[in-house]
């Protein structure tokens, strides 16, 4: 029998469990880790550099600088498998007035501006063989060698969270078969799994902290562009903390419970 403590420690330790999980799910597989806030764009030469960053972007080959330069100017968030940019939803800019415009419905309607147009986000996946490229101490510039810490950052930002979903996935199919063998013996293993999980999940956070700000050192934001956190790193960061909550409740339930099973047994046998 267990102990209606322990019982409650372990519902209460799933719930968190299942809730780190999903969140981190979401984290993992949603763009909005970092985003950027840019100017609205004048004058004619910027607008035929930002269409060909665009283009660029949409269609060219992948190039660590050629993007970064694109999120900068386009207000752009990214993620650990994505990259996206923010422009006009009808995508043939004209330009008119010096700065971005849509082309005219009838001779009748003014031609809106794109701070009047609506707006749609524009993604590009990042490839596995992407994920493995070196990053270069000057981005775009292959001969001024491999920057090893930006590189392993960003390896490391991709691979925990996976390591941290496995752990999850682990410990869940133990638990499975603990409930159907009726045993409370494993939970302690998976209470170690959920804290692993939750530390691997906090290193990813703290990778892609890290890598982020090493690249604006060697990729200088343009003027008035700012950057901020979003809301899928916050989620990430929150689903460490009730990993490593779930684990102390499972590992406290698992002791407390083999303790007085222990002294249980003793007192039978004296």
């Amino acid at each position: 029998m267990v102990d209606n403590r322990y019982a409650t420690a372990l519902v209460i330790g799933c719930v968190l469990s299942i809730l780190a999980t999903v969140y981190l799910s979401v984290a993992v597989g949603t763009q909005h880790w970092y985003q950027y806030s840019s100017p609205t764009v004048r004058g004619e030469a910027n607008v035929s550099e930002l269409r060909s960053l665009h283009e660029e972007f949409m269609d060219g080959e992948f190039d660590e600088k050629t993007y970064s330069d694109t999120l900068f100017r386009l207000n752009g968030t990214m993620g650990l498998w994505w990259r996206c940019v923010l422009v006009p939803a009808n995508t043939h800019w004209y330009k008119e007035s010096g700065m971005f415009t849509l082309p005219k419905t009838d001779n009748t309607t003014p031609t809106p501006s794109v701070s009047d147009a609506k707006m749609v986000m524009e993604c590009r996946s990042f490839s596995l063989p992407q994920q493995f490229t070196p990053k270069y101490k000057e981005p775009g510039n292959h001969n001024s060698g491999e920057d090893m810490l930006r590189t392993y950052l960003w390896r490391c930002q991709f691979l925990l969270p996976l390591v941290s979903l496995g752990l999850v996935v682990l410990a869940g199919l133990i638990g499975f078969c603990a409930c159907l063998c009726r045993s409370l013996t494993p939970t302690l293993g998976i209470g170690v799994l959920h804290l692993l999980a939750g530390l691997c999940t906090l290193a990813t956070v703290c990778c892609y902290l890290a890598g982020t700000d090493l690249l604006h050192r060697v990729s200088v934001l343009p003027d008035k562009v700012d950057g901020s956190l979003g809301w899928s790193l916050y989620l990430a960061l929150i689903s460490s903390p009730l990993h490593m909550m779930a684990a102390a409740l499972l590992v406290w339930a698992a002791r407390s419970h083999s303790q007085n099973y222990y002294r249980m047994t003793a007192y039978r046998v004296a």
